[in-house]
């Protein structure tokens, strides 16, 4: 099956358009932002971070369906004051979060319909990415069932000892920032989920931290995602000073317009 793309000819001929759906995590706390809301709900030029990345997702052809995942005191306001206040109507649930980001994404994974063929794994704090990237995961995650929206690291890494003492240089040319979303086969990511919820205790006990989807995938689904190149501006919004370059590049894409 071939996703539609944008073009707008509403598909290919002939062949059935698959259903994509994406997830957007926006139950984080923020505590390092230092603000009286959590990051996804501050004013960025006007309108809350998280209403730029629900837009793009909404405006890209080929997503048929959004899940948002907010905190339980969030979900109402998230609904009201973002998803029917701008007409964002792909957004078929609000759904409240778990103690961690996995279990959030389990959530989340848990509310699409079955029939769900590919599903994009988002950051409500990363408001700038752009359709281009998502159609490009979605060209990834069809050729190898799991693709992640990334960039060349422009820095040198250091690999350190527990006390902090340098221990290696990886090759810069093999270094990557990985973003999202994080893109793959339905079910396949799903089943993973389910067997990382069943497997919790184990993982507890062993200190594991799971941090990723792409980890997940691997652990659960012995599945290797492949790296999409992504753009710088697709920042994850954390602290103060990310918010005063993200006023800078949504003034510059705004003026662009």
């Amino acid at each position: 099956m071939k996703a539609q793309t944008f073009g707008g000819n509403g598909g290919y001929g002939g062949v059935n358009i698959m259903k994509c759906a994406a997830i957007i995590l926006a139950g984080g706390t923020g505590k390092r932002m230092g603000a009286k809301v959590p990051k996804q709900y501050m004013e960025l030029c006007g309108k809350p971070v998280l209403y730029y990345s629900l837009k793009t997702f909404s405006d890209t052809d080929f997503i048929g369906e959004i899940v948002i995942v907010a905190g339980a005191e969030y979900a109402d306001k998230v609904q009201s004051e973002i998803v029917d206040l701008y007409g964002l109507h792909k957004v078929s649930s609000v759904v409240t979060g778990g103690r961690e980001r996995y279990h959030s994404v389990h959530k989340g994974l848990e509310a699409l319909p079955r029939e769900t063929d590919y599903v994009f794994i988002h950051d409500g704090a990363r408001p700038f990415i752009s359709s281009y990237t998502i159609e490009r995961c979605l060209h990834y995650a069809e050729k190898y069932k799991a693709a992640v929206a990334a960039v060349k690291s422009k820095d040198t890494v250091k690999i350190a000892d527990d006390d902090s003492m340098v221990q290696s240089t990886p090759d810069r040319s093999h270094v990557w920032q990985v973003q999202t979303p994080q893109t793959f086969e339905y079910t396949l990511i799903r089943d993973a989920y389910r067997k990382l919820i069943d497997d919790e205790e184990r993982l507890m006990a062993a200190g594991i931290a799971v941090t990723d989807d792409t980890m997940v995938a691997k652990m659960y689904a012995d599945t290797d995602a492949r790296l999409v190149e992504s753009t710088y501006e697709n920042i994850k919004l954390t602290t103060p000073d990310d918010m005063e370059l993200a006023e800078m590049i949504c003034g510059r894409v705004m003026d662009s317009k």
